[in-house]
């Protein structure tokens, strides 16, 4: 009991910590304040889960800093049962996110071992989110529409297969490569060929590669 009690201590000092930096999204900062972080770190980082940074998680990944988290959620404008897919599962936190907030998530990790622990983890704990082991870059065509995509790695360039697989009015989150940082940038599908497209700031994120990693 103390050392829940300790850990809902520290949950609720990182809230604060990325509202002064700006979040203010209730939902957001509600499932930071819920989600235990640290099952999602890799045994002997625990003690770092609560702090504002990244941190490694295997196969040369890592999980985003939670401002960066809180940041691409808020900008996502998340609904009640919005059907999201995400490119980059990681240790599952983001998706973990997301689901809190109501999400049904489809979530792509190319690295199987990351994918494997992802997906019992997510299992385990209960959040609605289907884990595949995939390749980002195709996303998942035969499960599409979505009504929001987001990418939690450093992309090329805007991924056109990914756009085909958003809804009329969904909403793609993406930083996007430019001279080692990325841009994130929020874009609205207006129509098959219409797009607004807007830059909130820069970032920095492992690359969004191709290919699935076994």
């Amino acid at each position: 009991m103390d050392k829940e009690f300790a850990l809902a201590g520290k949950r609720n000092k990182l809230v604060e910590i990325v509202k002064e930096k700006g979040i203010s999204d209730k939902e957001v900062l509600s499932a930071i304040a819920t989600i235990p972080r640290h099952l999602f770190l890799p045994k002997g980082a625990e003690n770092h889960a609560y702090i504002d940074k990244a941190i490694q998680i295997g196969s040369g990944q890592t999980i985003s800093q939670p401002y960066t988290v809180a940041f691409q959620t808020e900008l996502f404008e998340i609904k009640k049962n919005d059907k999201v897919l995400e490119i980059g599962t990681g240790s599952g936190y983001q998706a973990a996110v997301l689901a809190q907030m109501g999400a049904k998530v489809y979530s792509i990790e190319r690295h199987k071992p990351l994918y494997l622990e992802a997906k019992e983890l997510l299992l385990k704990l209960h959040y609605n989110v289907n884990v595949f082991l995939g390749d980002g870059f195709i996303g998942l065509p035969d499960l599409a529409p979505f009504d929001k995509i987001i990418i939690t790695c450093g992309a090329p360039e805007i991924p056109v297969k990914l756009l085909l697989q958003l809804k009329i009015g969904g909403i793609m989150v993406v930083p996007v490569d430019k001279n080692g940082t990325q841009d994130m940038l929020k874009i609205i599908k207006k129509s098959d060929k219409d797009f607004d497209v807007s830059s909130h700031g820069k970032f920095m994120f492992v690359p969004m590669l191709k290919g699935v990693v076994k």
